[in-house]
């Protein structure tokens, strides 16, 4: 067992499988040492988990069990672009996080946090990264976070 699959272990994680694309792309993309992993929902079974609006219908705490799932996801991904060797993974490069959310809503960093505190916990250093967290009015499905990510692999 590598240091990732233990601290997935420690934490009491378990990787959902991975969701299939919703469209006609590719859920990750390698190119030299990089990856670029789709935008992943909080899906979990090929079924939508957290739906709805945050500072509407869900409240910043559903907003952040949703951007944990998509961290969970992007894992998957990750695990997936490694062929199930988490330890080829370099570090974390970027999260990038929208939010679905009502117009006033200010606090898409506190929901993203959720994500990088998760990434950060399960990857050590290396899952330190750079991010943006944005709001916006509509998402795919209704899912309400969306997060895509760039890593490096060896």
């Amino acid at each position: 067992m590598g240091i990732i699959n233990a601290r997935l272990a420690r934490l009491g994680l378990e990787l959902p499988e991975t969701n299939p694309p919703q469209g006609n792309y590719l859920p990750f993309v390698q190119s030299g040492f990089l990856v670029f992993v789709a935008g992943q929902g909080p899906r979990k079974g090929g079924q939508l988990v957290y739906k709805g609006v945050v500072g509407g219908d869900l409240t910043v705490a559903d907003g952040q069990a949703a951007a944990r799932l998509c961290a969970l996801n992007i894992l998957g991904q990750l695990r997936s672009a490694c062929s199930g060797d988490f330890d080829r993974i370099v570090r974390l490069i970027r999260l990038a996080g929208l939010v679905r959310c009502t117009p006033d809503f200010e606090d898409q960093a506190k929901v993203l946090n959720a994500a990088s505190d998760l990434m950060c916990d399960v990857l050590g250093e290396p899952g330190r990264h750079a991010r943006i967290a944005s709001g916006t009015h509509a998402l795919p499905s209704g899912m309400a976070v969306e997060i895509e990510a760039v890593a490096e692999i060896r």
